[in-house]
């Protein structure tokens, strides 16, 4: 059984690697923030909106614990995901955990062009975006680092560098 949870910051490519790889092991591929909008039908923005970070965050968790239990299964997490409960516990003891790492000035540039489609980011200057990153990076780097493998995200931008990425990926899990 393989299942195999992808965590990083925002813009780090878990969806981008998660997809590439899920495709290569021949077995589905969730991304949790869709899960999270296909399940309640709205929004991940108008589920803080109504809820608050910590309701949204306990939703978060249960919909974790939900996908967390499907079989040969590449789930990708929202960024804040391994930083709250017992999230990092439960991904290590379910699944393979892997962080992937991407340098803040790698995330400030594909996050450079998505402020309008990340609420977060939103009306952000380059020097504030660029300090918000990284700062917040810091912060979950704790909860990141916990995962078993770390896997460099920073080359993501191409189909080769994809494809480069899945097999350093495969050979790091041995599948």
């Amino acid at each position: 059984m393989t299942r195999i949870f992808l965590i990083g910051y925002m813009g780090a490519g878990k969806t981008t690697l998660g997809k590439a790889l899920a495709r290569a092991l021949g077995v589905p591929f969730i991304d949790l923030d869709w899960y999270i909008e296909e399940r309640f039908h709205k929004s991940i923005p108008q589920l803080f909106a109504e809820r608050g970070e910590e309701g949204f965050r306990t939703l978060e968790r249960n919909m974790l614990h939900e996908a967390g239990e499907f079989e040969d299964v590449v789930i990708s997490t929202g960024g804040g995901t391994p930083c709250f409960f017992d999230n990092m516990d439960y991904m290590n003891a379910q699944g393979a955990t892997v962080f992937l790492d991407v340098p803040t000035d790698v995330l400030f540039r594909r996050l450079q062009g998505a402020t309008q489609q990340r609420p977060i980011l939103q009306g952000k200057t380059d020097d504030e975006l660029r300090t918000f990153i990284g700062q917040a990076l810091a912060g979950r780097l704790p909860h990141y680092t916990r995962a078993r493998y770390r896997l460099d995200g920073s080359r993501l931008e191409s189909r080769a560098q994809i494809a480069e990425s899945v097999g350093r990926l495969r050979e790091l899990l041995s599948i």
